[in-house]
C-alpha cells in the first residue's frame, strides 16, 4: 500500500511527533511538498504532506490559523510538517488548536531533519509500493493464466476474487451470467443485466463503473474490434488500487482470448457444419455423422428441430425465395442444399448475429450440441435438440426481440436425420407463411394443426378470388337474383338440392335454374370437381363489393 502519515511516523530516522489529527494517521501520502506561501494551494493537487516553516505566515493569529487550515482541509491536504528551531522554537497554539478543530494531522519536524529527509523517504516508500504492486500484478497473472489454461473461467474468476477481495462475474454476448465467484455472486451480478446491455452497445473495448461507495462494480467488455463477445463485472468495496487493477486487466486480456475465437477457427468451423448439413439434405446421414465425429455429440441421432431465419428487410426483396426449396428433393442441387453453400462467412452482422450468439449461448450454458450455419448476413440455419435450450432460446427471441430487430423465423416439426430434407422444407414452409403472416416465428405443426384458409389470406389470392366472383356479383347487383348466395348454400349442402333450397327458402326448381345461371355466366361447368373447390375457397377469400348508397332525391 502507499505510504501513510503513521508509516512515515514509526520511520525511525525522521523523528517526526504527531501533534493533532491523531485519528487521521492513516491517510495515504500521494506526495511532500514544501512551500512558504501564504495560500498553497492553487499549487497543490490533494494528497499532499504540506511541509512549512511558516515564514510568510501569522502563526500566532487563531483567525489567520483558521483560515489557512480551512483552505489546506477543503484542499484535500493529508496532512502538515511544521518545522521548529527554525522560525518558531515550537508550533503556536493557535495553529495546533486550528489543526484540531479542522481534524488535520499537524506533524512536528525537529531542526535536524531536514524537509528533503521527509520527501527522499515519501518517494522511496511510493517507489516500493509500486514495485511491489507490480510485482504482485505479474504474479497474478501467472496465477490468472495457470488458471484459465488448466481449470477454466470459473477457476480464473475465484482467483481474481480472491486477488480484488471482492467477487468476479463473467458474461456472454447475449448479457446473461455464465459463471461468478464466489457462488453467491451469481445473484448480485444479474441484477446489472441493463447495465451490461448499454455496455455491449459501445465499441469494445469498453468499461463503467455502477454501484455506490460501499457496493462498487466495474464492467469491462470482453472481446476485439467492434464486436462484444461478453462482460466482466469485478465489485469491490473501494477502488481498485495499482496491484488490483494488474490482476484485472489480466483476467480481462485472458478472457477476451478465451470468448473470442479466431477468425479461421471460426470459418473452419462453419465450413464443416455447412459441409454436414448438406449431408444430411443430401439424404446421407452417415457420412454426415463420420464428418462431424464428436464434434456435435448426439445431435444427428436424436430427434431434432431445423429453424430458418432470415432478416426482414431481405424476405421484403424476395417474398418468393423461402418456397423455391420446397421441390428440392434429397441430393439434388436445389435451393435447400444451395442456402447452406454460402454459410462461411459467419452471420456477423445485426440483426441474424444476434440470434445467433443467442441460440450458441443457450446451448453453451445448458451444455447442448448446436449446428448452426450463416448464409451470409441473410439467412441462417439453425439444426438444434427438439424439446432443449436451443429452441426454447429461439422461441424467446422471436417474442422478446426478432420482431424489433427485424427477424422471421420458421420452425420445422421434430425430424430425424434420414428426413432432414424434409425438415428443412417444413421450415421454410414455415418462413414462407411467417413472412405473409408478418408473425416474427411459425411452427410447422401449426400450419399443419389448423386451417387452410389462413393461409390464404393473400393479395394475389383475394385478387383471383375478386375477379372469379365479379361477374356473379355485377348479375346480383342488378336485380336479376341471388346467384352468389345461392351458389354458397348449394356448395355448403355438397349439391344437394333439397337441403340447399330449404336454406334459401325456394324452390328447388328455382335452385336448379340459379346453378345453370352461374354456369352460364362463368361459363364453367359445376360438375367439375376442381371448379367446384375453386368456387368455395373464392367464396371463403373474396371481399364482397361494397353495395352503393342511397341516391340522394332532388
Amino acid at each position: 500500500m502507499p505510504p501513510t502519515l503513521a508509516s512515515l511516523i514509526q520511520h525511525s530516522a525522521l523523528n517526526l511527533t504527531v501533534r493533532a489529527g491523531e485519528d487521521r494517521l492513516r491517510t495515504p501520502v500521494r506526495w511532500a511538498h514544501a512551500s512558504e506561501l501564504a495560500d498553497p494551494v492553487p499549487y497543490m493537487e490533494g494528497g499532499e504532506l504540506l511541509l512549512v516553516t511558516a515564514t510568510t505566515l501569522d502563526a500566532e493569529s487563531p483567525e489567520a490559523m483558521r483560515r489557512y487550515v480551512r483552505r489546506l482541509v477543503n484542499a484535500g491536504v493529508a496532512g502538515l510538517g511544521f518545522a521548529v528551531g527554525v522560525h518558531y522554537e515550537d508550533i503556536p497554539e493557535a495553529l495546533v488548536e486550528a489543526a484540531r478543530a479542522a481534524g488535520l494531522p499537524l506533524l512536528e519536524v525537529p531542526r535536524r531533519t531536514p524537509f528533503l529527509a521527509i520527501s527522499k523517504a515519501v518517494s522511496a516508500a511510493i517507489a516500493a509500493d509500486q514495485y511491489r504492486a507490480v510485482t504482485a500484478g505479474f504474479e497474478a497473472q501467472r496465477e490468472l493464466t495457470r488458471a484459465a489454461l488448466t481449470e477454466g473461467p470459473t477457476a480464473l474468476l475465484a482467483r481474481l476474487a480472491g486477488y480484488v477481495d471482492g467477487w468476479a462475474a463473467l458474461y456472454d454476448a447475449t448479457g446473461a451470467v455464465v459463471a461468478a465467484a464466489p457462488e453467491w455472486a451469481a445473484r448480485r451480478a444479474a441484477r446489472l443485466t441493463a447495465d451490461v446491455e448499454r455496455l455491449r452497445e459501445r465499441p469494445a473495448p469498453a468499461s463503467a463503473v455502477v454501484g455506490d461507495a460501499d457496493d462498487r462494480v466495474e464492467l469491462q467488455s470482453l472481446g476485439t474490434g467492434r464486436r462484444v463477445r461478453g462482460a466482466l463485472a469485478v465489485g469491490t468495496e473501494a477502488a481498485l488500487g495499482t496491484a488490483e487493477r494488474y490482476a484485472v486487466h489480466s483476467a480481462i486480456a485472458l478472457l477476451t482470448l478465451t470468448t473470442e475465437r479466431s477468425r479461421a477457427l471460426q470459418t473452419a468451423e462453419q465450413r464443416l457444419g455447412a459441409a454436414v448439413l448438406r449431408m444430411l439434405l443430401s439424404g446421407q446421414p452417415d457420412h454426415a455423422r463420420s464428418v462431424a465425429g464428436e464434434l456435435y455429440g448426439s445431435l444427428l441421432d436424436a430427434p431434432f428441430r431445423l429453424l430458418i431465419a432470415e432478416s426482414a428487410e431481405s424476405a421484403s426483396g424476395s417474398s418468393t425465395a423461402g418456397t423455391s426449396g420446397s421441390g428440392t428433393s434429397p441430393g439434388a442441387s436445389g435451393a435447400a442444399a444451395a442456402a447452406v453453400q454460402g454459410g462461411t462467412d459467419g452471420a456477423a452482422g445485426h440483426p441474424l448475429g444476434t440470434l445467433a450468439e443467442a441460440v450458441e449461448s443457450a446451448a453453451a450454458r445448458a451444455g447442448e450440441a448446436v449446428l448452426v450455419v450463416p448464409d451470409g448476413e441473410e439467412r441462417l440455419a439453425v439444426l438444434a435438440a427438439d424439446g432443449g435450450a436451443v429452441v426454447r432460446a429461439a422461441e424467446g427471441y422471436a417474442a422478446r426481440e426478432a420482431e424489433e430487430a427485424g427477424v422471421i423465423i420458421g420452425l420445422s416439426a421434430p425430424s430425424g436425420p434420414i428426413a432432414t430434407a424434409g425438415a428443412y422444407k417444413q421450415a421454410e414452409q414455415a418462413l414462407s407463411v411467417a413472412r405473409r403472416r408478418g408473425r416474427a416465428l411459425v411452427e410447422h405443426e401449426e400450419l399443419a394443426a389448423g386451417s387452410i384458409l389462413p393461409l390464404l389470406a393473400d393479395d394475389a389470392v383475394r385478387a383471383f378470388a375478386d375477379g372469379m366472383l365479379r361477374a356473379l356479383y355485377e348479375h346480383d347487383a342488378k336485380g336479376r337474383g341471388d346467384l352468389v348466395a345461392s351458389l354458397r348454400a348449394w356448395l355448403s349442402r355438397h349439391g344437394q338440392w333439397d337441403a340447399a333450397a330449404a336454406d334459401l327458402g325456394v324452390h328447388r326448381h328455382t335452385l336448379r335454374y340459379r346453378m345453370r345461371r352461374v354456369e352460364e355466366i362463368l361459363g364453367r361447368s359445376l360438375d367439375d370437381p376442381d371448379v367446384r373447390m375453386e368456387l368455395w375457397l373464392a367464396l371463403k377469400t373474396a371481399t364482397p363489393p361494397t353495395p352503393p348508397g342511397p341516391t340522394a332525391s332532388r
